[in-house]
């Protein structure tokens, strides 16, 4: 977290009145976000009357805006308008989904690549773990694209080119090839 100190001057202040007009401080930070999401595909299919057709389109359509989706807070002074790094899918036919958010418990610290490439390594290392611990759990598979060439441990095998790739790993799994 850093801090800006700033001050404004008001263009339009009488000839006798002097000094800024506001002045303060901002904390900013640029951050790298972990983002989790979770989609029952069976449910989904019963919330919409059975239509298998409609549910695997709105799962891609949900992938789409959740890796086009950026956080809006403080973009007038901060200009964070930076798409994922990282996109990592699963599907699974069993088993509970797993949020990688502990992969964070401990912080991450710059190394070789930077907080980006610390990041997905922490991420990939945690996800080993789980499998390690757990097995497959009814896995069917895991599709992932990255910026950066960070080290990605047992996910290596499931790197893609890019974030339709990784869509279209998806699709395939889910049965949505129409």
């Amino acid at each position: 977290m850093e801090m800006d100190f700033y001050t404004a001057v008001d263009d339009l202040q009488p000839d006798d009145t002097t000094g800024a007009g506001m002045m303060g401080t901002m904390e900013f930070n640029s951050s790298c976000f972990y983002r989790y999401a979770a989609i029952d595909l069976d449910q989904l299919q019963q919330n919409l009357a059975g239509d298998v057709a409609l549910a695997r389109r709105a799962v891609e359509a949900f992938i789409r805006a959740s890796i086009a989706a950026i956080p809006s807070g403080k973009q007038n002074c901060s200009a964070a308008q930076n798409p994922p790094a990282f996109v990592m899918c699963v599907v699974r036919d069993s088993g509970a989904p797993w949020s990688l958010a502990n992969a964070f418990e401990v912080p991450v610290r710059p190394g070789e690549g930077g907080w980006t490439c610390s990041s997905i390594r922490a991420l990939a290392e945690h996800w080993s773990a789980l499998k390690r611990m757990y097995g497959d759990c009814g896995i069917r598979t895991v599709a992932l694209c990255a910026l950066s060439e960070a080290k990605l441990d047992g996910l290596a095998d499931s790197l893609r080119p890019g974030v339709e790739d990784v869509i279209a790993a998806v699709r395939e799994a889910i049965g949505g090839g129409e």
